[in-house]
Formats: C-alpha cells, structure tokens, sequence
C-alpha cells in the first residue's frame, strides 16, 4: 500500500534481474514536500520483537538522499525508526541494506515502512524490488531461519530432515518441479515457483539453505530427486535422460571438487567442503498419482546413475508397494512408506514389522493420526491420536534393525494459512505464538530418550492397554511407556543395577489437545529413588511415558 501523497504499481518495464520479472513503481506528483513510500503487513502481521532487523531492497530511479525504514503498529506505535543514506542511478537497479534495532510489540498487527523524500522525486518516480525483513536468524545464518521457530524445533533433537520435502519436488507440472539449480546462488536471481499448493514458493529456502539447517541443527540431510512423475504428466526412457544428467549435475555440485564445474559452483557460493548427504530418495510417492507403472523403469535409470559413481550414497525408493519396485530391488535401498491412519489403526501395526525380512531396510517418511471427519482433515492434534503415534513408534523402535528412519508429518504451519494438519508445532506474527501439538511432545520424549541398544523386557502381562519398548547405552536404561486406554494403570518396573532417574509423562484427556495459543497438554517431569531398581509408575489415562535411569 502507498504511504503519502504517492501511487504505486507494478512495472513489467524495469524487472529487478532476470529472475525477478517486474518491480513496484512508485510514482510522485509535483509538489510533494513531503516524505513518501509504500508499506507492508507480510503474512497477516510482522512479528516485532526486541531485536536487531535487517532489511534489504532494490532501487532504480535517480535519488540521493535518505531513506526511512520503520515498523509500525497498527495503533500508530513505532517499534523501529531507521534512516539510512541512498544514491541510486536510472541505469540500473542497485542494492541497498541495513540494520536497526526494534523494541518488542504485543501482537503482530504490525507493517514495515520505506519512504523517502517526495521533493527530490516530484513529477517522476523510483522503482523498488526484492524487498526483504529478517528478524535474528538461527545460528546467526545469512538467509537463515527464523531463530525462534528453528529454535523450537532443534529442542526435538531431530536426527535428519528429508528435503526439499515429497509433494513439494514434483510439481503441478513438469516445468513447476522442483529445480535445484534455480534454488541456488543470490536470491535475487532466484525465480521461485507456483507450489503444489496455491501458495508461491520464493526457494530463498534453497538447496545450500537447506543443506545449512541440517549441518546446524546436527541433521542427517535426505535429498529427495525428481524422478519423472509431476501431477501434470510422467516422463521415461529415453525422454527422462535429460532429467538424469540434471540429477548427476546437482551430484557434482554437492560433492565435486574445484576442478568440477558445479563443485566450483558451489565453492563460489559459500561451501568450499562438499556437503555431507549421505542418503537420497529416488521420487516421491510413485505408487500414487499415476507414478507405479513405470517407476521401476525410472528408479532403475535414475539408480544405476548415481550408484555407479557415488556407490557409498545410500539410496530410497520412494514406495514400500512390490508392484511399483524393481524386481529385484537393488540390495539395501531402503523403502519409504507413508502413514496416515485413524488412531486404533496405528494401534493394530504396533507389531507391523516383527515379522519382516530382517534384510530389507524401511524408513517412515512421513506419519501422523489424522482426524478425517473433516473433509479436509483439518484439525489439532489431540491426546489419543498422539498415543496411537507412540505405541506405532515403540513398534518401530522395536524393530530398529530394519526401520533405519522416521519422520513425523508436516513440521511446521502458520495459523493464518492452513493447508494440512496435524502439524508438529504452528505460529503466527504474535509474539510467543508458537504453539507444540501433544505430538510434539510425544516426538521429542522420543528422540531424547534412546539407547543404542534395544534390550529385550521380561512381562507378565501381554501388550495393550500398555505398550513399552526398552533400550540401554552403558550403564543408563531407557522404558518408554504407552497408556492406550481410558483407565489408569500401574507398572511395576525392575530394572537391576539402577537406582536413580527421571520420569517424563505426557497425558491428557481422550480428546484434549493444544490448540493455537493454548497449550493443555505438556510433558512432566520428575525425579525417580530406588536403591533397589524398583519402580512403580502410575499411568494416567491416555498416557506417554519415559522412564531414564542409571
């Protein structure tokens, strides 16, 4: 929107690089005295925190002089007032950027400001592009994450992060996939893309930057590749080689050395080592969407590529159905299966993988209980479901053997701009919005709580209502615990040369969750006394538990 007495549009005529086709003119009249511009709310508000901000922007108009950069509240209140000096040309656009120090707001009815003197552009106009708010970054990471939602997350302890993410690589279309070279070098000739979901994709969330989050959150990178199969149409054979050849490039850039093309590519964008991924997924979802007839062919092709150059690289079928693999499937490529399911229906795969081939290795890429009352399944995690998450998780932490990875469904949403649910956690522009579903807390009892070892559990008592999975590292043991039932129940423990510890339990009502900006539900934490290695835990209703001791 213009601030003052200005017009704004967008101009087709002057775009900011080749990339970015367009900028916004903003247009003078005569007689302007005073200073003038043009404001931003970002997505439904601006989280205003007390922080240093930084904004960047590109210019093309002749100006010198100054420009003023605020954040402002909706009331008026300015959180930050910033003047910086300018001196752009007609010839070209030229960047611009500074920090400034901003004081917290309550909420996140809050705008971003850029104005200028109206007098020195009276009767003409300036052009701006690729305009840019960072709060503090996780890390400290230029073109980082936001450090307070990548905060939360690293409390989770996740092990690794499949990406650019499944639905997101493959594209309405085959020229809207996902192009890992357009995803990297400066953002500003970075295209984006039209999403899989109605929403723009800016990729100033690249390749490197991706690659960036995992070595800072102590990550496994998995890379997932186009593998021929957009919503729109399939490429194979011969026509899919192309794609191939883009594939072994995108290899090169993350593991060549100087002397290669693309590992001087990536040398010249920051990374001088070459990136560590030690696993890639061939697809995603080929057994859906029209993708399982010549997936076999195309995972082959795509295979053999990679294989024979990066053999240590270990390599993932997107699918876990016999039709839509290879025959054989090449030894140990891991099979990716996707689980969306109500909660008893988790319940009932607790012993999915006992009884499998103890040398096919599996990873869960994505899983979560889904709430499918609503035609869109949008809705909160609630207590139950989460349960359910547990105990098909002990199943799989169970048979760690051969279920090498698992990832919960979708990390991360904006209250505003809901698309899928569950998600793990979710915020909005108000500060201290950050809200963790029950699941998140299930998610990170587990990854903390985790031996090296899986020991096996001597019972009196069959599986369901509780369930339970122990492991040990050294001298500390580690029983986690599921209550999947509506009524308490007692376990009594034995675990010989402990005595000390700690019990984490979350519980909650059958139907509680934690819902934007109401947390009911959290993980509790208490100290545990046996000199004897006796303990007795009372499990409430509809419970989670980890027991840790040494």
């Amino acid at each position: 929107m213009p601030v003052g007495n200005a017009s704004i549009s967008q101009d087709n005529s002057k775009p900011v690089s080749k990339a970015i086709t367009s900028s916004l003119k903003v247009e003078v009249p005569d007689g302007v005295t005073d200073y003038v511009g043009f404001k931003n709310t970002g997505y439904s508000g601006i989280t205003v925190l007390t922080a240093t901000y930084k904004t960047s922007f590109w210019v093309m108009g002749k100006y010198s002089g100054t420009v003023n950069i605020q954040l402002v509240g909706s009331q008026g209140k300015v959180y930050a007032d910033h003047n910086m000096t300018v001196k752009s040309t007609d010839s070209k656009f030229t960047e611009f950027e500074t920090s400034f120090n901003a004081t917290h707001s309550p909420d996140g009815d809050n705008e971003w400001r850029l104005t200028f003197d109206g007098s020195k552009v009276g009767g003409s106009s300036l052009n701006f592009g690729y305009i840019r708010l960072s709060p503090p970054t996780f890390k400290d990471r230029e073109n980082g994450l936001r450090d307070d939602v990548a905060s939360f997350l690293d409390e989770v302890n996740p092990a690794f992060l499949r990406f650019p993410g499944g639905n997101n690589i493959e594209g309405l279309q085959v020229d809207s996939r996902w192009k890992w070279n357009t995803t990297i070098g400066p953002v500003v000739d970075r295209p984006g893309r039209e999403s899989d979901w109605a929403y723009p994709n800016t990729d100033a969330l690249g390749l490197d930057e991706y690659l960036w989050w995992c070595e800072d959150m102590n990550m496994a990178p998995l890379l997932s590749l186009w593998a021929g199969k957009s919503y729109g149409d399939i490429i194979s054979g011969p026509d899919l080689e192309p794609f191939v050849d883009d594939i072994m490039n995108e290899m090169e850039y993350l593991f060549g050395d100087s002397s290669t093309h693309y590992g001087k590519m990536r040398i010249q964008n920051g990374r001088k080592d070459p990136w560590k991924v030690e696993y890639v997924e061939i697809g995603n979802e080929d057994d859906l969407t029209g993708g399982c007839k010549s997936y076999p062919d195309r995972f082959n092709q795509i295979y053999k590529a990679i294989h024979d150059k990066y053999p240590d690289v270990k390599l993932i079928a997107s699918n876990g159905d016999l039709s839509c693999l290879p025959s054989p499937l090449p030894k140990d490529v891991m099979i990716d299966l996707h689980l969306y399911r109500k909660p008893d229906e988790f319940v009932k795969l607790f012993n999915q993988f006992d009884n499998q081939p103890r040398d096919q290795p599996v990873m869960i890429g994505e899983y979560a209980a889904r709430n499918t009352t609503s035609p869109e399944g949008v809705y909160w995690s609630y207590m139950q479901g989460s349960c359910s998450e547990a105990v098909y998780m002990m199943g799989m932490e169970r048979n760690s053997d051969i279920v090498k990875m698992a990832a919960y469904a979708p990390l991360l949403e904006h209250f505003d701009y809901i698309s899928w649910s569950p998600t793990l956690y979710g915020f909005n522009a108000t500060p201290g919005s950050i809200t963790p579903s029950t699941s998140y807390f299930v998610q990170k009892l587990f990854a903390s709580n985790k031996g090296d070892t899986i020991v096996p559990v001597d019972s009196t008592a069959d599986f369901g209502p509780v369930y339970w999975v122990a492991s040990r590292t050294g001298s500390k043991a580690y029983l986690k615990l599921a209550n999947y039932g509506k009524d308490q129940q007692t376990v009594q423990v034995r675990i010989p040369g402990t005595k000390t510890g700690k019990l984490e339990m979350l519980s909650s009502p059958k139907y509680h969750g934690n819902t934007p900006f109401n947390v009911q539900a959290q993980t509790v934490t208490t100290s545990v006394f046996s000199p004897s290695g006796h303990y007795s835990i009372n499990m409430d209703p509809w419970a989670v538990a980890a027991l840790i001791v040494s």
